[in-house]
């Protein structure tokens, strides 16, 4: 297992990724590649990008997507993204990429690390597995226009 920075040369495979990923039970999206690019572009099109892929020698087998941000007590790490090839989950890949990027985090000024999930969906137990809290005060909102 290696990790690397992710760069812009990796989004069509992390598309490919993506897809493969969520495509399937239990998320049943349907993603295409073109909007997947398109969709990973965006982060990573930001000045505060931060990407990690991870690899089983020549296969990329995960990928991270995250973004910094400024706060008045510390500055933030936000995951966006993190998806790991169906059939290397429950393998270790995601746990690694998490402290990997826990570790850059560290190491860049970032002591607090922030990210979404759905409360319903197995990523949910996988982060509070590795010790992400759950914060009742924050509430997630939406409106449909």
């Amino acid at each position: 297992m290696n990790i690397k920075d992710l760069t812009k040369n990796d989004i069509t495979d992390c598309a490919r990724l993506l897809i493969k990923s969520y495509n399937q039970p239990p998320w049943r999206y349907n993603w295409e590649q073109e909007k997947a690019e398109k969709y990973l572009l965006e982060y990573a099109d930001t000045k505060q990008f931060v990407g990690f892929t991870v690899w089983e020698g020549q296969e990329m087998t995960g990928a991270l997507f995250a973004h910094t941000k400024t706060w008045w007590t510390a500055d933030q790490l936000y995951i966006d993204e993190l998806f790991i090839s169906s059939e290397k989950q429950r393998s270790g890949y995601g746990k690694a990429l998490l402290e990997h990027t826990e570790k850059w985090g560290k190491e860049n000024g970032f002591p607090t690390i922030f990210l979404m999930t759905n409360k319903f969906m197995p990523s949910f137990k996988f982060y509070n597995k590795n010790d992400f809290s759950h914060a009742e005060h924050f509430i997630f909102m939406f409106k449909q226009v």
